[in-house]
Formats: C-alpha cells, structure tokens, sequence
C-alpha cells in the first residue's frame, strides 16, 4: 500500500503540487528517499527519524520508500521533512490516511519533534487557497498563511500536538492573521539644506516610479535625499503589500507573520554580485532588485559596482521581471523597482573645481563616469546635479516643507495614475507603455513641435523619447492638469542626459540650450529653433 501526502516546490514565486509516496515493503531494512532531492531533503531521513522516536514510536524493519513525485524536478529545502513524516506515519498507520488528504504539508523538523519555520509560507497557502486544500505549518509561521484568506491553517507547534489534531483529540486554535508591519522612519526632507531642485526631481520620481541619478560632489547630500524617499511615497496598496509579502516569504525574511505595508528601501553595498543583485546561486534565490519589488532600490557609489553587475539590471528595468536560466530550469521573479543611483563625478569627487580637483582632471571624470555604459544611463530618467551646500545654507532654518506635504501630492499624483491605468494593468506613469503611453501622453500641437525640436537637436534615442514623455505626464499630474502643456515638457527635458557623462561639458552645453529654447517658448509662445 502506498500512503500520499501533498506539499509544494517552490520555482520562484511559483508553488508546484508535489506528492509524497511513502510505501513499506517487506525486504533489507532501508529508509531511501528518491525524486531528485538535494542534501537537505537526502538529510530529512535522520531528522524524521530522530521525531518520530522523540513520541516514543520507532520505524518498522522494513525497506521505507519515500518518493518525491514529479520525479524529474529537483526538490530543494527542509520544508519537506513535515510531509514525509507524515505520509511514514500514515503508513504506519498512526494516523487515518484520509484526514492527510485534505491538506497541505510544510515545514522543518528538529530532532526532538519541533516544527520548525522554513521559507514560502505564504506562497504555500495562497497555492493551497487556489486548489481549495488546508495548510499545516509551523505554528511560529501560523499569522503568515492566514493572510492567504479563507483557508483551514492547522499551525502546530511539534508533531505530537499535529496528530492529536488529525485524530480529532486536541485540537489547535486556527490562528489570526499578523500584524501590519509598523513603518520605518525615514529622514525628513525639511533636514536637507538648499538642494532645492533636487527636492523638486526627487518628488517627481516619487510621483511617478521614475529611475533617478544624482550626481554631485562628495558630502553636497546625495545620499541623504536617497534616504528621505521613503518619506514621501505613499504606502503600498493591499495587492501590492501581498506581492511584497510573498517575496519575503520565499526569501525567508518575512518574520512574525508581519505584512508589510511601506514600501521596500534596499542599499546593497557596492560590492554585491550579479547573483546578489539579480538572484541566483545554486539554490535560486531573489536578488536585491526583487527584493526591492514595488519600492526602491538605491545604489550608492554607481562606478564601484561591478560592470557585469550593472549590465544584468538592463533587462529587469525594462521588463519589470528577472529571468534567471540554469541548466535544469528558468525561475522568474518581480523586479518591478525604482533605481535611485547616487556617483562623484570623478575619483576624486572634485571635477570642475579648479581649487580641490585632482591633476588628473579633467581625463579622471571622463575614465571614471565611462563606468557605466551607455544602455543603461538611457534607462534612467532624470539626471540631477547636486551641487556642494555652501556655508550660507548650511546656516539657514530648516525649510518650511517636510516629507508630509511632498507626500501629500505624491499620493494624489499616484491616485490619478492609479485609476488612469486601472484598465491597463500599470500602477505608475513609469510603466506605461503601447496604447496607454499614446493616449496618457498625447500632446497639444506646440508641445508636439518643442518635443520634435529637442528630440533632433539633443539626439534622443527611442526609449529617451518615451522616457521623457513618462515625465512630463507625472509633472502634469502633479500640477492636476489632463493635458501635458509645453512647460511641463520643457522641465521634463531639462532632467534629461545629455552626451558622454551627467556632468561632462557636452551635457551642460544641452542644458542650457534647453534653458534657452524654454525662455523661447515662455516669452513668445512661439517655438524658436535650438541655436547650435
């Protein structure tokens, strides 16, 4: 006789049926476990061992078959140790096969009969939600599984307290789901001194999910307003908390059964791997940028970082998702994110300062800001320089305008776009794209010739275009207009990259001819050709 038990496999945030098949035939005394499994899964036999003898029960002498069906999939983790427990003493029968058949199975088992917490609860029980099964976890994982909804959750603490559920003799409290996690105080905007139109670019990237690049000196406050971001964008919407959750959940750092309802900040060092920053490993893992899902993922010191690490985040910026191929499968995980990268314009940190830059200048900032290639700055859509805080600011009161008014407007902005978008599947202007971005970003006819103007005198690629395009439907949104008028687009063009580097002369030489073409069409409102 064969005795199944169900549990999952986890392929990214995908959760697979699997079945465990327990038989005890007569024969040498074995306890073998086939399927593909892996050392952890192979090291389940002791473990389950060990629990079972800890209620005073010992295995049968006889050959103990554990198979872990589909066959062909590789099976990684402690998770499977509960399942295979349990199909061994239904087999056994010391518990009705029948009552083992309504659920799913998860969790890890110390030696002494404990079922320990392991990775991809809540997975697992929206998994389960679906195929209308119950779920047994460990009890410390309990608050997480009933997030999942309407769903029979047997959290135990040990294997004795499960089976005398089963058998209907004591039986467990159906936990409560957990807490909303409390959110994380950040720096206030109103700390920064002076950096005025950087404050102004990062409310824009706020209101619309936009990539931002700050440029700057050594101590003019670049990562300080990196810090301050989480301060004004507006919590995550209860679909996008349980995406967040579900992350946690498979990467093993969703504690307490604690759903999170602020936005994920995450400032990998810039020695971090490609494997670290996209996911991967031997045992798939998300990366910071799926970690980073839904909210923000802030690079400091850009140039350090690896130059194939940089590259690899090129597809998951543009797609929204993160591919990772190995030999026996592909695992794909959300990256949805918001980059924020922060860089010296130079080794030094001091280019275009005759009095503190280095011997080397101005060579050093061009080898330095070559770092990063050109396909990726292309996906970034505001450039700001942030120039050093002079004495005089220093000294000034804090501003009259903190985070709680910048996050005010953000989330109205983030309100439009929501219910623009409700039809498109996008939550944010920066994620639009097909028919939403033609119709999101239609243009009255001057703003159609500035576009055209700037887009052939500044060389605009097709994504630049697109990207500047995004911008400028966030800064009317900020200014509650339906239509992007040409002054919105002006201000989105002046974010824009233009030539070799953020801070190269070319790019200053773009600039202002974009503070002219403004002045243009402010005064005269009539478009003047871009002087060369």
């Amino acid at each position: 006789m064969v005795t199944l038990v169900e549990t999952v496999a986890y392929l990214g945030l995908e959760a697979r049926t699997i079945e465990v098949q327990c038989q005890i035939a007569t024969g040498v005394p074995a306890f073998v476990i086939v399927g593909l499994p892996d050392k952890a899964v192979a090291e389940s036999r002791e473990r389950v061992r060990a629990a079972i003898a800890a209620m005073g029960l010992a295995l049968p002498p006889k050959r103990i078959t554990i198979n872990l069906s589909p066959a062909d999939l590789s099976k990684e983790g402690s998770h499977y140790d509960l399942p295979i427990a349990m199909s061994l003493l239904g087999a056994m029968g010391i518990v009705d096969v029948e009552h083992l058949a309504a659920y799913f199975f998860i969790g890890e088992l110390g030696l002494d009969g404990r079922i320990i917490a392991s990775p991809g609860v809540l997975l697992d029980a929206l998994h389960a939600v679906g195929t209308d099964m119950g779920l047994v976890c460990p009890a410390p994982q309990g608050s997480v599984a009933a997030w999942a909804g309407s769903l029979d959750v047997v959290a135990a603490p040990d294997i004795l307290s499960l089976l005398n559920h089963l058998n209907g003799q004591a039986l467990l409290a159906r936990p409560a789901p957990g807490a909303v996690e409390d959110a994380v105080s950040a720096p206030d905007l109103a700390q920064v001194r002076g950096q005025e139109t950087a404050k102004r670019a990062l409310e824009i990237a706020a209101a619309g999910g936009h990539n931002v690049l700050m440029s700057g000196p050594p101590g003019a406050g670049k990562s300080l307003l990196a810090a301050c971001l989480p301060g004004i964008l507006p919590e995550l919407a209860p679909a996008e908390a349980l995406e967040v959750s579900m992350i946690s959940s498979v990467a093993g750092t969703l504690e307490g059964g604690r759903l999170a309802r602020q936005r994920p900040f995450r400032a990998p060092h810039h020695s971090a791997s490609m494997a670290a920053l996209v996911g991967g490993g031997l045992k798939v893992r998300p990366g910071e940028i799926s970690l980073a899902h839904r909210g923000v993922l802030f690079l400091d010191e850009l140039p350090e970082f690896q130059r194939a690490a940089l590259e690899s985040l090129r597809q998951p910026l543009e797609n929204g998702v993160v591919s990772v191929a190995r030999a026996n499968g592909h695992v794909t995980f959300p990256a949805r994110v918001q980059l924020v990268a922060a860089m010296n314009p130079c080794r030094c940190g001091h280019l275009g300062d005759a009095g503190l830059a280095c011997a080397r200048a101005p060579r050093c900032g061009a080898e330095y800001q070559a770092r990063i290639s050109g396909p990726l700055l292309d996906r970034i859509d505001l450039f700001i320089e942030v120039a050093a805080v002079s004495a005089v600011d220093l000294m000034l009161p804090p501003a009259g305008e903190g985070s709680a008014e910048v996050r005010s407007r953000v989330s109205k902005a983030r309100e439009l776009q929501a219910a623009r978008y409700a039809d498109h599947g996008f939550r944010t202007n920066a994620e639009i794209d097909g028919e939403a971005l033609a119709t999101a970003c239609a243009l009255e006819p001057r703003g159609r010739d500035l576009l055209a103007q700037a887009a052939n005198a500044l060389k605009l690629s097709a994504r630049g275009f697109g990207r500047v395009l995004r911008v400028s439907r966030t800064i009317a949104d900020l200014a509650d207009s339906d239509k992007i008028m040409a002054p919105h687009l002006a201000e989105a063009l002046s974010y824009r990259r233009f030539g070799p580097g953020p801070c190269g002369e070319i790019g200053r030489r773009a600039r202002l001819k974009i503070e002219f073409l403004t002045e243009c069409w402010f005064e005269s409102g009539q478009g003047h050709h871009i002087p060369t």
